[in-house]
Formats: structure tokens, sequence, C-alpha cells
């Protein structure tokens, strides 16, 4: 696929690609470990987006029975942990981000039995399984919201969510002027049932997903007894979406983001946050979950979404008593710089260490353009916005995909907690040309298609390059069109391909468990130019050229590289592990 390859003395050939499970994930994970050995500390956890990642049924869309019949490619691979993205009951407006029943499983998707079967085959494998938890908002058609909906102004249904009155002389307006996400305003007026126009209210997402009120104590019981539900079915932890939404300013005053703002957030540096994120009464709600999880045996986790800034206002997430990991989107967002990225290293592991919580870092998810791709855009693209065939600055394909392996040679060697998204270790770009009328996502409906969203990242995945939907199911039929060119990205065509992204990534994930770089401390070497990002960590020295020219390497034996070697010198758009001779 790539004529990038790993060269020079390795310590050992990549895993035999035919073993189902490597050794060291034999037996199944540990009940619990002692205080500061904790397995999330160190571990490489994979997001599965359920609907692109397996389909057992053949009807377009992934579902549990596949991920199950995929996840001995997961072990082989090399992480700790798979990470579920929504497979609740759901309408499906928001890819299952809006929930109409957090403690049952979507058909599309399977059965409780389905996910049980699913947990207890990655116990078998030494997979850790931590699933999505969505408690900003519910679907609109959750019963919740319906009751809401079929009572008067005032009640108690009505007070589980965020009903205000309008503004204007007839309440025509809506109560302030905040934005919706995915473009368009945040609230909607509803009609009573007398038939008259009524109430707004409030939807941070799509109107699908009206917020709930979290001032409200009986929300907070509910999401006490999913989290317990979910708890006693066995799996290790929750990833908490949108972790620094729930809490709003008092008053609703209104409020107009800056035009350089991601829409999540982030990008606000010192300043005040929005009176719809990173409110300071969130916590109380995190620290009463902590209590919860505590409770179980196992080390569960939580693990936040939060998109906040600075690093030292996110690390009142993970503070002993409240949240156990957040996504280091401070991480993600740093552009193709050296000198930024050792700037955002060095503050996430001071801010998060200050706390006792482990740096995360992250280059991929379900809602950002694929790291294959962004790192090669040659125009600004704000998060969420997406890209599309007539977006500006599209991405350089084979730049990006030099640039994408020697980022996550970095990642995978720093201190801490990764995570991957699936269908990065095969090295897939943003699906950018699909039809406009294949598109799904909110973002490119509420905008008009102004902004594309985030399909490009979230098409099925090609599994076996000669198959049917390259393998994703036995039909051919798939939910989002697949590029034809994918059959050159499917994990049979790389598997056991010396030099292929997927054998790349495996290489680093055995590495990096079997050298301990999760767990050991990093110091900068100042001996390399401000172009590359050079340090040492048990043993290793890792360089990575960011430049525009050769680095001269030091002596010692090669033991990963993402890029040809030609000579004593790492090329631009390349990294490499080796250890020196010298040391």
């Amino acid at each position: 696929m790539s004529s990038a390859e790993p060269t020079g003395d390795t310590l050992d050939a990549p895993a035999d690609s035919e073993t189902d499970t490597p050794t060291a994930l034999d037996e199944a994970p540990a009940a619990s470990s002692e205080k500061g050995g904790e397995w999330w500390r160190s571990a490489v956890i994979y997001q599965v987006y359920p609907r692109s990642f397996a389909d057992s049924d053949g009807d377009g869309v992934g579902d549990l029975p596949g991920i199950t019949s995929r996840l001995g490619d997961l072990a082989d691979l090399g992480v700790d942990a798979v990470w579920l993205s929504p497979f609740y009951r759901s309408p499906q407006r928001d890819a299952g981000y809006d929930v109409a029943d957090y403690r049952d499983v979507d058909p599309l998707f399977g059965t409780l039995a389905d996910f049980d079967a699913l947990r207890a085959r990655a116990t078998d494998l030494g997979l850790r399984v931590i699933v999505d938890v969505v408690p900003n908002h519910t679907s609109s058609e959750h019963a919740w919201f319906q009751a809401a909906l079929a009572a008067e102004p005032g009640s108690v249904e009505r007070g589980h969510y965020l009903f205000r009155d309008g503004r204007g002389v007839d309440g025509e307006l809506p109560p302030n002027n905040w934005e919706s996400i995915f473009g368009g305003p945040a609230w909607t007026r509803i009609t009573e049932a007398d038939g008259t126009a009524g109430q707004w209210y409030l939807h941070l997402f799509d109107s699908s997903q009206p917020d709930l009120d979290w001032t409200d104590p009986w929300v907070r019981e509910q999401f006490v007894d999913v989290l317990r539900f979910w708890l006693d079915r066995g799996v290790d932890g929750f990833r908490v979406d949108v972790a620094h939404g729930m809490i709003k300013a008092e008053g609703l005053p209104d409020y107009t983001p800056p035009a350089d703002s991601g829409s999540m957030g982030g990008g606000q540096g010192d300043s005040a946050p929005p009176p719809y994120w990173g409110q300071d009464g969130v916590h109380e709600i995190y620290r009463s979950w902590r209590k919860v999880l505590d409770e179980y045996e196992g080390d569960r986790v939580l693990v936040a979404e939060a998109w906040v800034e600075p690093l030292s206002r996110l690390a009142e997430w993970v503070r002993p008593d409240e949240m156990h990991q957040a996504f280091n989107f401070s991480y993600l967002e740093t552009g193709w710089s050296a000198s930024e990225i050792r700037r955002v290293v060095d503050s996430s592991i001071e801010v998060f260490s200050s706390v006792g919580a482990p740096s995360t870092w992250v280059l991929s998810n379900h809602d950002v353009v694929r790291h294959a791709s962004r790192l090669a855009l040659t125009a600004e693209n704000p998060q969420g916005h997406g890209i599309g065939p007539r977006s500006a600055g599209l991405p350089i394909p084979e730049l990006g995909l030099a640039r994408a392996r020697a980022a996550t040679a970095v990642m995978l060697a720093l201190p801490g907690s990764a995570y991957l998204y699936q269908g990065e270790e095969l090295g897939l770009p943003e699906a950018i040309d699909l039809p406009d009328e294949s598109r799904q996502d909110p973002t490119w409906f509420r905008t008009g298609g102004e902004r594309y969203g985030r399909d490009g990242c979230r098409v099925p995945l090609p599994w076996e390059s000669a198959a049917p939907a390259f393998g994703f199911n036995s039909t051919g039929a798939s939910w989002l069109p697949q590029p034809s060119d994918w059959s050159t990205y499917a994990r049979d065509e790389q598997t056991g391909v010396t030099g292929s992204t997927l054998e790349l990534y495996r290489l680093a994930l055995r590495l990096r468990s079997e050298i301990g770089l999760g767990t050991s401390d990093l110091v900068w070497l100042d001996d390399y130019s401000d172009e590359v990002v050079a340090f040492r960590s048990a043993g290793v020295t890792v360089l990575a050229n960011l430049g525009e020219v050769a680095v001269e390497l030091p002596l010692g034996d090669v033991l990963l590289s993402t890029m040809s070697l030609d000579g004593p010198a790492l090329p631009p758009n390349a990294a490499v592990w080796l250890r020196e001779t010298d040391v």
C-alpha cells in the first residue's frame, strides 16, 4: 500500500499475523491493581464506531455481532481496550447520539444479549470495554421528552429539560441568541396541546436532541441508575459525551462565540467559557459519578470528552475525586510544528501530573477530519466543518499519510494513555468525494450544505479487498458509500506486508508494551534543530523530522521507522525509534 517501511535491524519481527491474539493477552484483565498502576494510566484504547466497523446481517449498518466477530483482529493489533460509540435505542438522527433509551440496544445494532456476548468475547481476549454515555441531551423521542411535551408549562416533566418562554410581544422570539453546534438556532418552539404556539426548548445540537436540565435532582438520579445498569453488565467504564456541557450559566445570557473558536468550545484560551460549556457545576456531577464507580472492582474509568482550554482548566476534570482521563484535544489540534508539539506535550504532562492523572494522546476520532488528511490540509478547517469536494485547501494524500504515520509513531512513544480511531491503523484518509445525496450528518442539513460535517471520517471500514463492501459485510450494502480505491487500504492487503501502515501500528504497539513507553519518563534531546521532535524514553530515542531536509541519525539499532531509510538520515515527514549504541 505504501513504499514506506520499517528499516534497519529491528529487535524482533512483527507478531505472527495468523495468531488470534498475542501471548500477552491470553489472560482476562486483572480485577484490580495497586494505586498508581491502574491499567488505564498507560492503556491504548481503540474507538469502535459501531455503524461502520463490521456488519453481520448485511443491512449496510454495522452491529454488535459484527464487532464481536472482529475483536480478535483488535487483540492482534495490540490494543488494551475497546471504546464503543453509542449503540442504544435511537431514531438515529445523529448516528445514535440521540438516545431514546439508555438501558437498551437499538435493534439496528442487536440486542442486550449481543452486547453481553461482545463483552464476554472481549474479556476472553484480554480486552476491556468502555461504552459511551450521552448525558447532555436525549432524543426528542425519549419517553421523558414526550412526557414533557404532553405536560403543561411549569410542570415537573418540563423541568427535566430546558423549556423557556420566548421573548417578544407574543413569545415569538427564542429565549436567547444561542446557535446550535450543527448550525442554526439552538431553540425550537413547540405547539402546545391546545394548538397554540408554546414554549421553546434548548438543543445545543440538533432539534431532535433536547438538552436536559441538570439542576433537576431527578435527572441526576436517572443517570446514576444508567451507570449502574451498565456497570452491572461488566463494562469497564464510560466515555462521557460532551462532558463539559450539561450545566448552563444562570439566566442563560446571550452569547456570540468568537469567529475562530471551535464548534465544541475549544480555543477559548484564558477567557471566560461560553455560558453553555465548561461551567463549574459539572464537577459536582462527576464527583457523584466517581463515587458510584469506586463501588465496583476492577478500576472502572470515566473518560471526559471535554473541549476545554487551556489544559490547566481541562485538568480540573481529572482531579482525584472526579474523572480518570480527559481527551487531549489540544494535542489533537496541534499543527505540523515541532515546537508546538513539544510545547503541548510539556504542558500536558505538567498539568495532568499536577492532579495525579495521566496525560492522554489522540489524533483522530468520529468528529474530526482523519489525521491522514488533516495533517496535509492547505487551508484552515475549523473542527466540525469537515471537508468535501468543494472545500478549499484539500489535502495532499501522500504527504498526509507520511505525516500521519510519523505523528502516530511520536504519539505511541509518549507516556500516558493513547486513543486510536478505527481505520487509522489502515492509513485511511478522509472520504472526500461523497455524493451530496448520500450525506447524513445533521451539520450538512442544518447549514444548507455549507459545512460537510463528519461523514467523511465515518465511512465503513475495508477489511477484504475483493469482497463485497470490502468485507464490511457480505451483501455490498453500506450506509455511506466507500471510495472505490479503498481496496488498497483493506486489512487483508496489509496483513504481513512489511511497511504497511497496519504492520507499522502492530509493531509500534508491541514495542510500546514490551519496552514500557507508556509508563516511562520523557527527556527531550537538545542536539537537533527546531524542526525535529527528539526525546528519549525507556532507553529508546524517538526522532520525528517535521522539516524539509533530512536529519542525521545517531548510531544505533533501528526498532521502527515510518519511512524507508536511505543511509543514516531521517527524511522529512518521517519518524524513527532506535536504541543508540553510545547511550
